[in-house]
């Protein structure tokens, strides 16, 4: 049994210590401390006396020479001191007994031990440098993060930040090692303080997880199949300037109106691979730099109204009486002829024609109104970037917008009556009404009006759409755009050929992946509006705007920029009242919540 005597040499938790004194514990003291420990806690190494524990290293010693002579023989820790140093001593024990501890060039215990395989210590010592390469490299990788910097090779790194910012992931080593919070927020500021990201990059797509690109499915022909030649009819599509998407148009033919929609159940029949790939994305995505189709752009080139000569179309026909009713729906498959406009040229036309449409919508309108419709006017801009950078541009209320707007809205509810009076399952468009009707005039009140109307849902079974004041009512004006639209069309469709509908457990199906996908899009757009309108402002010198206080709680107000449609909230003061007009500056811009706060102005 080993004898502890003061002075002697001892390991403790893998340090060197030195016995101070012996009782029935023993006290050791070691570099930067003292303690009272048990026999057990301790291994044994030397007799000493030790002097000086800081000075102890003696090196590897021999190490090939002692190697080559323990080939295949045990022997113990004293003479592998001695083999090494060429005596025992403190230091040769200590520096013996660590590289035992290192595990490299010997294995085993104090009172057994060997020299290991030369091709097991080449191969352990590949593996060690390069884990220390990596262990640098690492290291060097963190420390250039933390200052605000990357190289090109820390790209691939990176990537595992990328998806945590995306929301692809939940943790980050990368963000852990620079004791950062583990969210998208902070995956976020990183990419974009260490240049990963420019500082324009808009994720809200990607984080989405949806498609940037068309679908790559080949353009069927058109059907030959027999079609109402309205031909003769002026039609016009009318749109913002630079929409490459045009599906609906409208004409007048005496006291009959006509809307016509572009007629995408003619190339995407139900089943087919354009229509599993247009209920997969719901809906277009419409981001201020670009478009991505849920159909590829093939089709819009085939059946977009305007853009050729003629153009295959769904037709719906209506009259309106003097109440705003609509008389005598029909529904055709047509070939029209349409002219395309911006609203500003619409809007600007003498054509007596467009005012007799106009005339003829004011009575639905007005029947609308006087059914509880909601007229919230709160601003929207339109927001595009080109070759000139980012526009912001509000949209203007009334004229020609107001026309197509409505004249869509009674196209809806001519498809919806249709289909009742036909006994088709078709997705009404429904929205309940707000716990209270009101009758809004100033942008405060319109914001709060806001706040009490549902979200319209999509179903089989009709509903009143509240919001639209609208007995029943289906969106069908848009098959190029959203998927709904496209499944009104093939029922209507299969009904006016006699051939098979789809039946109510599918339509729901499609509907529901539908407005799933669509739920995405509409968020990944409304964000995607927002990182721009934040990016323009980033990049405007001093910039002073006004804005609209729309709400007021206990502590915040509400503030909205009429010019960009842009909310931010304020510390109250006392004397801020609903509908005041305020000047603002920018005070900070957060891309990753995304976020602007606004400064009022002191006047």
């Amino acid at each position: 049994m080993t004898k502890f005597e003061t002075g002697c040499l001892v390991v403790y938790k893998s340090r060197p210590a030195r016995v101070t004194g012996v009782t029935d514990k023993i006290d050791i003291s070691f570099s930067g401390g003292s303690k009272r420990v048990r026999s057990k806690d301790v291994l044994f190494l030397h007799p000493g006396p030790v002097a000086n524990l800081d000075a102890l290293d003696a090196g590897e010693g021999e190490l090939d020479e002692a190697i080559e002579l323990l080939e295949g023989e045990s022997t113990s820790l004293p003479e592998l001191a001695e083999l090494l140093y060429g005596d025992f001593t403190p230091a040769a024990a200590w520096s013996a007994w660590s590289l035992l501890a290192e595990g490299l060039y010997f294995e085993g215990t104090p009172e057994a031990l060997h020299a290991r395989d030369p091709g097991q210590v080449k191969a352990e010592i590949a593996e060690r440098t390069l884990k220390e390469q990596r262990k640098a490299a690492w290291d060097a990788l963190i420390e250039r993060l933390a200052s605000g910097k990357m190289e090109a090779d820390d790209r691939a790194e990176l990537v595992e930040v990328e998806r945590l910012a995306l929301g692809r992931s939940e943790t980050s080593r990368i963000l852990h090692a620079l004791d950062v919070g583990q969210t998208r927020e902070h995956a976020h500021q990183l990419l974009l303080r260490v240049g990963y990201w420019p500082d324009d990059f808009n994720l809200h797509p990607l984080r989405a997880g949806l498609a940037l690109q068309e679908p790559a499915i080949p353009v069927p022909e058109l059907p030959a199949e027999e079609r109402l030649d309205l031909t003769h009819l002026d039609a016009w599509a009318i749109d913002d300037a630079g929409s490459n998407d045009p599906d609906d148009a409208i004409s007048i033919d005496g006291e009959r109106l006509w809307v016509h929609i572009a007629d995408a159940a003619a190339l995407a029949p139900p089943g087919s691979e354009l229509d599993k790939a247009a209920c997969e994305r719901g809906a277009n995505l419409y981001l201020p730099e670009a478009l991505v189709p849920m159909f590829p752009h093939g089709v819009t080139e085939r059946l977009g109204l305007g853009l050729n000569d003629s153009s295959p179309a769904l037709s719906v026909g209506f009259g309106i009486d003097s109440e705003g009713r609509l008389q005598e729906i029909g529904i055709h498959l047509t070939t029209v002829r349409v002219t395309r406009m911006t609203y500003a040229e619409a809007t600007a036309s003498d054509d007596s024609r467009l005012e007799a449409i106009a005339s003829k919508l004011a009575l639905f309108r007005d029947r609308r109104m006087q059914a509880g419709a909601a007229v919230i006017d709160l601003p929207e801009v339109s927001v595009r970037m080109d070759s000139d950078g980012i526009s912001i541009k509000p949209l203007e209320r009334g004229g020609s917008r107001q026309l197509v707007a409505e004249a869509m809205m009674a196209a809806g509810e001519a498809v919806a009556e249709f289909a009742l009076r036909n006994d088709l399952l078709i997705p009404f468009a429904n929205q309940p009404p707000p716990d209270e009707l009101r009758t809004p005039d100033s942008m405060s009140e319109m914001y709060a009006y806001r706040r009490l109307f549902k979200p319209s849902r999509m179903a089989t079974q009709p509903e009143r759409h509240s919001g639209l004041g609208l007995d029943h009512y289906t969106r069908a004006t848009s098959p190029l755009r959203r998927y709904p639209d496209l499944v009104t069309h093939q029922q209507i469709r299969a009904f006016l050929q006699q051939k098979p509908l789809l039946d109510e457990e599918s339509i729901v199906e499609r509907i529901g992946e539908a407005s799933a996908a669509s739920s995405m899009i509409r968020r990944a757009e409304r964000f995607s509006n927002l990182h721009w309108k934040l990016v323009w402002l980033s990049r405007q010198q001093n910039w002073r705007g006004e804005a609209v206080v729309v709400e007021l709680d206990e502590r915040k107000a509400t503030l909205m920029v009429p010019d960009l449609a842009l909310e931010s909230r304020v510390r109250r003061t006392p004397d801020m009242a609903l509908d005041e007009r305020l000047g603002v500056t920018v005070q900070s811009i957060d891309f990753t919540v995304p976020e602007v706060r606004l400064r009022v102005r002191e006047s």
